[in-house]
């Protein structure tokens, strides 16, 4: 089983920068890939930005550009370094690890981007 916790949301203005941090635990070999979704409420969740085993990487059209997965093995922790904030990118962000059993979930962090 894998935990996640994230860490790094907040408030921001228009074309600020955060970083998201999620640090994993638990039965790290099992996670074949780690992702950033974000959900608003009423609308459905997105997947952001994904890292697969192989290191490659994948974004949303809406973030491609701004947004960059990366990870810190020492520390098993991956990061979203979210550049050019734009008030749509106001969302709870979620990290998530794939295994073969499934999907883990952190807790979520709120990101708020004022106009």
């Amino acid at each position: 089983q894998v935990q996640l916790v994230e860490s790094g949301g907040g408030l921001v203005h228009t074309g600020g920068s955060l970083r998201l941090s999620c640090a994993a635990f638990g039965n790290i070999g099992s996670i074949e890939a780690m992702a950033w979704s974000r959900q608003v409420p009423g609308k459905e969740r997105e997947l952001v930005a994904i890292m697969l085993s192989s290191n490659s990487t994948h974004y949303a059209d809406s973030v491609k550009g701004r947004f960059t997965i990366s990870r810190d093995n020492a520390k098993n922790t991956v990061y979203l370094q979210m550049s050019s904030l734009k008030p749509e990118d106001t969302a709870v962000y979620y990290c998530v690890g794939r295994t073969a059993d499934g999907d883990s979930w952190g807790q979520g962090t709120q990101v708020t981007v004022s106009s």
